[in-house]
């Protein structure tokens, strides 16, 4: 008696699985199928957008205007002529003075996601015809983080800039030094900095653009030192983040603080230009450089 009342427990919770199996297929081939990536959430506002209205606004939101973070081919197709861009400055060896746990591993694991060497690409292009060196650091990248290997490329990008008198563009993201390697990635400070003053001594032209984020060792090294500083709207500039800040200081910040509308109204920044019209900005700088 007791096997026969196990038994018809057993069938009844099968049937009540398989039922809702079926509810649940069927609810699938009811509603329409959305494939991946056709809707992209807007980190600022919470609406889902189409991502090609997103792609075909410069990666801006549509209703709220926001500003998305983009990667550094991406970004150098909006500045560069089509097809006049060239890598430079790959592979360099992955410095770990630590020994830090795990690092050498994620760096390779980031290697293979963001198809990237490391948080910054540098080479050089073409702006409407007019040659520039060019770097464009990664949010995607250990948070475009500055290492040995980033400073190592920007400072050999400049150097290559003054020997062949070619304006600068570096377009800065960074999260700051990278921890993993110490005072390491300290020194990569004083090596960007120096470089830019040599290229500075030989007359030429330096833009910088800060993007969201800049903040930490960048900030505090060459991505203020250019001879002209442009910012994109409402990116986050600063060494210590906002929240940093007012743990230490305890005070409330005033509303946007180190935003770049901020920066500018105090004099840190020459201008906030809209992504449509940064390339041809650059163009104009540029431009007015080789005419001297």
């Amino acid at each position: 008696m007791l096997k026969e009342m196990f038994k018809k427990t057993t069938d009844l919770s099968s049937e009540k699985k398989q039922a809702k199996y079926e509810k649940k297929i069927k609810k699938t081939l009811d509603e329409p199928a959305v494939p991946d990536g056709l809707f992209t959430k807007c980190q600022s506002c919470g609406n889902a957008i189409y991502t090609e209205d997103m792609i075909s606004n410069n990666y801006i939101c549509p209703k709220c205007k926001s500003y998305f973070r983009i990667g550094p081919r991406v970004r150098i197709s909006m500045v560069v002529d089509k097809g006049s861009f060239v890598e430079m400055f790959q592979n360099l060896p992955v410095s770990d003075p630590l020994a830090f746990p795990g690092y050498k591993k994620k760096v390779a694991r980031l290697k293979e996601v963001t198809n990237l060497d490391e948080a910054v690409i540098t080479g050089v292009g073409k702006i409407n015809g007019f040659p520039v060196a060019i770097g464009v650091m990664s949010s995607e990248f250990l948070m475009g983080s500055m290492g040995e290997v980033v400073g190592e490329k920007i400072t050999r990008l400049v150097e290559h800039a003054t020997a062949e008198k070619l304006p600068i563009v570096l377009f800065c993201c960074s999260g700051g030094a990278r921890m993993q390697e110490g005072i390491i990635s300290l020194m990569q400070m004083a090596k960007t900095s120096q470089a830019l003053k040599k290229h500075d001594e030989a007359g030429l032209l330096y833009v910088s653009v800060l993007t969201d984020p800049t903040t930490g060792g960048v900030t505090a090294s060459f991505a203020m030192l250019g001879d002209v500083i442009l910012a994109e709207p409402g990116a986050l500039i600063g060494f210590a983040g906002p929240r940093v800040i007012e743990q230490t200081i305890g005070q409330k910040l005033p509303e946007g603080f180190q935003r770049s509308e901020f920066l500018l109204q105090h004099g840190l920044i020459d201008k906030i230009v809209e992504r449509k019209n940064l390339r041809h900005i650059l163009y104009m700088l540029i431009r007015s450089s080789q005419a001297k």
